[in-house]
């Protein structure tokens, strides 16, 4: 193996849905981490380059996951001028967190691998945890869930199964080069994932559809960035419009098991209290 078990791990957005995974998980195979976030020790936020270069010092590699998302204007391009940034700190080893169906993700994946480091690109469908850990978890707590999208499939990916694929790819040999596309086993639409999320959780949970432009008025309305908005705009519009209705063998390839299904996550967070509304 290379110089990344020695060196710490940084893990840009080490505080979120998989960099803490990950940090739990190498710092379990004795691999020195460091968190890239705002309240990092150096701290790092993508918005302030100036302490990009603190954030890369003696480190081994980086787990690349950028905020909001690799869909937003601009961060290909931050992308690229951090990973020639972190190579010329000496960093050898790069991992990206990348989407599925996003033209920009995959602008990002390719300066990630042009820019002379060693790589893995970890191209995700939509995480299992954004009804728990992100946008939708207060719609299903409050018991409905509005939201622009029909009955298109998407093979939610378990944000554990992510981890554990970074954690193999960064701390084992032969996953040099590899584009693991990351799906969950099964393709399910969105008012079926709130329908197994209520049969789960025991609670009366309704899924609404409405159209986009209401959508964006009511997030509006709500004081949500017009960034933010711009973002789920386009996920929405662009990436659920069908081109991801697709399974893939990235999880077995990666690390030679199934991925979680959905089901799972629905019994594993509701064990865990996420959703009770009484916790």
């Amino acid at each position: 193996m290379t110089n990344t078990t020695s060196k710490p791990v940084l893990i840009l957005g080490g505080t979120g849905k998989t960099g803490r995974r990950l940090a739990e998980r190498l710092e379990a195979r004795n691999i020195p981490v460091r968190i890239g976030s705002r309240s990092g020790s150096p701290a790092f936020d993508w918005t302030d380059k100036a302490g990009w270069a603190g954030a890369l010092e003696g480190v081994g590699a980086v787990y690349i996951s950028y905020y909001p998302d690799l869909a937003v204007p601009g961060a290909a391009e931050a992308v690229d001028e951090f990973a020639r940034l972190a190579v010329s700190h000496g960093v050898r080893r790069l991992v990206l967190l990348s989407g599925r169906g996003e033209p920009e993700a995959q602008r990002a994946e390719e300066l990630v691998q042009a820019s002379g480091a060693d790589w893995t690109i970890l191209r995700c469908a939509w995480f299992a945890q954004n009804f728990s850990e992100s946008f939708l978890f207060e719609p299903v707590l409050a018991g409905e869930v509005v939201l622009p999208v029909g009955e298109v499939k998407e093979p939610f990916i378990d944000a554990d199964d992510i981890a554990d694929v970074a954690a193999a790819v960064l701390s084992e040999d032969g996953h040099l080069g590899e584009v693991y596309e990351l799906t969950g086993p099964r393709l399910i639409s969105f008012p079926e994932a709130v329908a197994e999320i209520a049969g789960a959780s025991g609670r009366d949970i309704r899924f609404v559809r409405v159209p986009q432009d209401a959508y964006n008025a009511a997030m509006a309305e709500h004081g949500v960035p017009a960034d933010l908005i711009w973002l789920v705009n386009e996920l929405f519009t662009e990436v659920l419009d069908g081109r991801n209705a697709s399974l893939t063998d990235g999880v077995q390839r990666a690390i030679g098991r199934a991925p979680k299904d959905f089901s799972i996550y629905t019994a594993e967070t509701t064990a865990a209290g996420v959703w009770n509304l009484n916790r």
